[in-house]
C-alpha cells in the first residue's frame, strides 16, 4: 500500500496554532501537513510523576487538539527518546519535509542538529524557524559582531532595530487550515504517558493586571503581575503578539521582555554559562554549601519573614514574585553563601515558568558572578526589603499563618552574613 506523503510540523515550545511561524510556513508547503508532539524522555525521565508543567504541557495540547478536530485534523503524540521516535516516523510514514521553530539552549541545539542530519540521511528536507524571540542568534550585536554582555546598549539596539521594522510581523495560518493532512490520531491519557495530574495550576495570564506595572510591580501583596511566564515559556501566548502589546501600552513591561531576550543571546554565545560562572575571576569563591542551611532556604524556615513566605510561595504554588526571587536568590549565595548552581537547580525543579536562560542569568545576577551582574558587596538586607515592599506584611502573613503567633530567629544575623559574604567574595577573586 502507497503512503501517503506529507510534512510535519513539531510542536515543542510553541503550544498554539495561533501566530506560530514555523507553522503558518509548513502549512504552505506542498503537502498536507501532520502536527506532531513529542514527549521527550530524556526530559521526562528527570521529573516527579505529578510535574505541574507536564500537566500544562498535555492540556496546551489537548487544547491544539480541539482546534484541528474542527477541520478534521489532529495532533499526533507520541513518547520515547527523540531520535528512536523519529526513526519509527520514518518507517510509518513518507515524510517529504519537517517544520519547527527553534530552541536556543544547548541541549536542543544538539537535538535538533541530531535530527535533521537523520533526516537529510533520508532525503527529508529540515526547516526551522525564529519565532521564541523577536531577534535571535547574531541579530543584535555590537559593532564589532560580538555579542553583548550589559543589558543596557543591548536593550537600546534591540529597540532601535524593533521600530525600523515598525512592529514584530504576525503569522495568521487560517487561510491555510484545509492544508492540514486528515486524521483522527488517538488522544492518549496522561497516565499512559507515565504522568499524573498535578494539584498545582498554570494560572491564565492576565495583562489588565499590569495598567500600572511600572508602580505596582515590587510590592508582591498586590498580586499585579500578568502571570504569563509559564505561557511564554512554553509558546501558548505568541510574542510577537505581546512585544506589539506592550510597545504600545507600557514600556516597562517591554523591558522585562527585552531582558528576557538579553539573557536568551547570552546562554546562545555563552553556553558554558550553565554550569560555570560567566565570570571566571569569581571562580575561586569559597562557597560554605552547607546542607542543612540550604534545606531550610528550600522549606522556608531561614527565620527571615520575606525570604520564608517566597520559598513556601514556591513549594505550594511553583510561581514567586518577581522582586522576592531576588530577595531569596541574594540570601542563599550571600547570607548562607551558597553556590547560586544549587538554588538554581532548586528553581529548575519548581518554576511553572522555568527557563533555562532566565534562571541561570537571573541566580548568576544575584550570585555577582553574572554578565552585567549586581556587585558582590551589593547585599540585600531582608528586613529592609520587607519593610519597603511588604510593609504591613499582607504578603507574609499569606504565606506564614504562624507568622503573629511567634515567629522564628533568623539562621544568620544579616550584619554578620553580610561581612563574611563580602570578605569571602574578596578573598576569593581571582586577580
Amino acid at each position: 500500500m502507497t503512503k501517503q506523503k506529507v510534512s510535519f510540523f513539531w510542536f515543542r515550545r510553541d503550544l498554539r496554532l495561533e501566530d506560530n511561524t514555523g507553522l503558518f510556513h509548513a502549512l504552505q508547503s506542498n503537502f498536507p501537513v501532520i502536527p506532531l508532539f513529542i514527549f521527550d524522555e530524556d526530559i521526562l525521565d528527570n521529573l516527579p510523576k505529578n510535574d505541574a508543567r507536564v500537566s500544562f504541557i498535555y492540556n496546551s495540547i489537548q487544547k491544539i487538539n480541539t482546534g484541528l478536530n474542527t477541520f478534521g485534523s489532529s495532533v499526533l503524540i507520541k513518547k520515547g527518546r527523540t531520535k528512536e521516535v523519529w526513526k519509527s516516523l520514518l518507517e510509518e510514514f513518507d515524510i517529504q519535509s519537517v517544520f519547527f521553530n527553534k530552541d536556543y539552549e544547548p541541549f536542543a541545539i544538539k537535538r535538533d542538529a541530531s535530527i535533521c542530519a537523520a533526516l537529510k540521511e533520508n532525503n527529508i528536507e529540515c526547516f526551522s524557524f525564529k519565532d521564541h524571540v523577536i531577534f535571535e542568534e547574531k541579530e543584535i550585536t555590537k559593532a564589532d559582531g560580538l555579542p553583548y554582555t550589559v543589558y543596557t546598549p543591548y536593550k537600546n539596539k534591540w529597540l532601535e532595530k524593533y521600530h525600523l521594522s515598525g512592529s514584530a510581523p504576525e503569522y495568521d495560518s487560517n487561510a491555510f487550515q484545509s492544508n492540514f493532512a486528515k486524521n483522527q490520531f488517538s488522544f492518549p491519557e496522561l497516565a499512559a504517558i507515565g504522568f499524573e495530574r498535578s494539584a498545582i495550576k498554570v494560572q491564565p495570564h492576565n495583562l489588565t493586571k499590569i495598567t500600572n506595572y511600572k508602580e505596582t510591580r515590587d510590592f508582591p501583596a498586590l498580586d499585579s503581575t500578568s502571570y504569563l511566564s509559564p505561557h511564554l515559556r512554553f509558546g501558548t501566548v505568541s510574542i510577537r503578539k505581546l512585544v506589539n502589546w506592550a510597545n504600545r501600552k507600557n514600556q516597562t513591561f517591554l523591558s522585562e521582555l527585552i531582558w528576557r531576550e538579553f539573557f536568551i543571546q547570552i546562554l546562545f554565545s555563552f553556553p558554558n554559562c550553565v554550569n560555570h560562572n560567566f565570570k571566571a575571576a569569581y571562580d575561586g569563591i569559597q562557597w560554605r554549601n552547607n546542607e542543612d542551611d540550604f534545606k531550610r532556604w528550600c522549606s522556608g524556615t531561614t527565620g527571615y519573614p520575606i525570604v520564608d513566605a517566597g520559598m513556601r510561595q514556591l513549594n505550594e504554588t511553583g510561581y514567586m514574585h518577581n522582586r522576592i526571587r531576588m530577595v531569596v536568590a541574594s540570601f542563599l549565595c550571600k547570607h548562607l553563601l551558597i553556590n547560586w548552581q544549587w538554588g538554581e537547580a532548586y528553581f529548575a525543579e519548581k518554576l511553572l515558568d522555568f527557563e533555562l536562560a532566565s534562571n541561570v542569568g537571573n541566580w548568576q545576577w544575584a550570585a555577582g558572578t553574572g554578565c552585567d551582574a549586581a556587585p558582590y558587596f551589593r547585599v540585600f538586607n531582608p528586613e529592609i526589603q520587607q519593610k519597603k515592599f511588604d510593609e504591613k506584611g499582607q504578603y507574609i502573613r499569606k504565606w506564614i499563618p504562624e507568622f503573629d503567633f511567634g515567629y522564628n530567629e533568623p539562621m544568620v544575623d544579616h550584619a554578620f552574613a553580610r561581612d563574611r559574604a563580602i570578605s569571602t567574595y574578596k578573598a576569593g577573586i581571582i586577580k
